[in-house]
């Protein structure tokens, strides 16, 4: 599959397609559309809800699904920037939130995302890349390092070269949400591959725009890019 020579203006999809849409409409973004998110701006002080307590391993995500509270609407409330991380024993204001959820309610750590390796981020979500903004965040490593799959899933896309992005490996994880990774230099999976989180899927290189060995990765939810911070525990 090669999804380098598609234009945005190619296909027109509704939002809510079939996964595999999903995957055409990934790779179409990932050729050049931009993406910004506005930035936000309401203040604590209106709003009613509960606090919660951040505990070990606990991201945005794992909170939001604890409460079934949508992202920004935490984000909002407690004025937290693209480029924060939340931290253990830190204060969150749960906006509109009653109760606290029951103990029986635990989150799945299973159903999380783990970084697909460690390394300094040397760009954030929705930073300056060329003309377009960045939709994930680039991780600086040493050449040859191992990328690992940030969840299980399933190999969508492989691309020896895609424009921007060099090598790169899509996996769909089941739950309409994708992880991407560009930028490595061998690619150790092949389209109809079931990884497991954690497995080795392919090596860091400085393909693409990269001017440095590191590993571009991205969080896609229903097609739309997703701040990686908001999933990955600090």
């Amino acid at each position: 599959m090669d999804g380098a020579g598609f234009r945005s203006d190619e296909l027109k999809l509704p939002v809510l397609a079939r996964r595999a849409s999903f995957t055409f409409l990934l790779i179409l973004a990932l050729a050049g559309c931009k993406t910004i998110e506005a930035p936000y701006t309401t203040s604590v002080s209106a709003i009613s809800g509960v606090y919660h307590y951040v505990k070990s391993g606990e991201t945005l995500w794992s909170i939001s699904k604890l409460y079934d509270i949508n992202i920004k609407s935490i984000l909002n409330a407690n004025n937290i920037h693209d480029t924060t991380y939340i931290t253990r024993g830190q204060k969150l204001l749960i906006p509109g939130a009653s109760i606290r959820p029951e103990r029986q309610k635990i989150f799945s750590y299973s159903d999380s995302f783990v970084w697909p390796l460690r390394g300094a981020v040397i760009s954030h979500f929705g930073s300056k890349m060329d003309r377009t903004r960045n939709k994930g965040i680039d991780i600086k490593a040493s050449e040859g390092s191992s990328v690992k799959a940030s969840k299980a899933g399933k190999v969508v896309f492989c691309d020896e070269w895609l424009k921007g992005f060099g090598k790169t490996v899509i996996l769909d994880h089941g739950d309409n949400s994708q992880t991407v990774y560009a930028y490595n230099s061998m690619i150790l999976v092949k389209p109809g591959d079931l990884v497991e989180q954690n497995s080795v899927i392919a090596k860091v290189g400085r393909g693409g725009r990269a001017k440095e060995p590191s590993l571009h990765f991205e969080i896609r939810r229903d097609g739309e890019p997703q701040n990686p911070f908001y999933y990955l525990s600090n």
